[in-house]
């Protein structure tokens, strides 16, 4: 999957969009990807934080639960939740529920793909 991040606001959007059905007339088919659009680059800066963007790239090896991962990055579990949960709102990792016998239900992080390609034009 691939991830680009633009800002260029809904002017851009138009015209990526009539690029995009131009291409699907001429019946080639496009790759996967999602897009992320930042209407204002702080939002960016927020979003990619140091530790935010080392959450993003020890899930990219493997899916962890929350706590795993506070554990693997030897931060607080309060915050690790906290900067996911963010990280879930730019739509950069999602969260599964996996079933941990005789304990309840795990809350699992994982990537929406192997590499994340973000963009941003001041």
């Amino acid at each position: 999957m691939k991830m680009r991040v633009f800002d260029d606001g809904f002017e851009g959007h138009v015209l990526r969009s009539l690029a995009r059905a131009k291409a699907r007339g001429v019946e080639r088919r496009l790759p996967p990807e999602t897009a992320i659009t930042f209407a204002d680059p702080m939002d960016l800066l927020e979003c990619l934080s140091k530790e935010r963007i080392g959450i993003v790239q020890t899930i990219r090896k493997r899916k962890l639960s929350v706590s795993s991962l506070a554990q693997e990055l030897g931060r607080n579990r309060g915050s690790v939740t906290r900067d996911v949960n963010r990280l879930r709102k730019f739509g950069l990792l999602r969260l599964r529920e996996q079933v941990n016998p005789g304990h309840g239900v795990v809350q699992i992080v994982e990537s929406i793909g192997k590499r994340i390609e973000m963009r941003v034009a001041i």
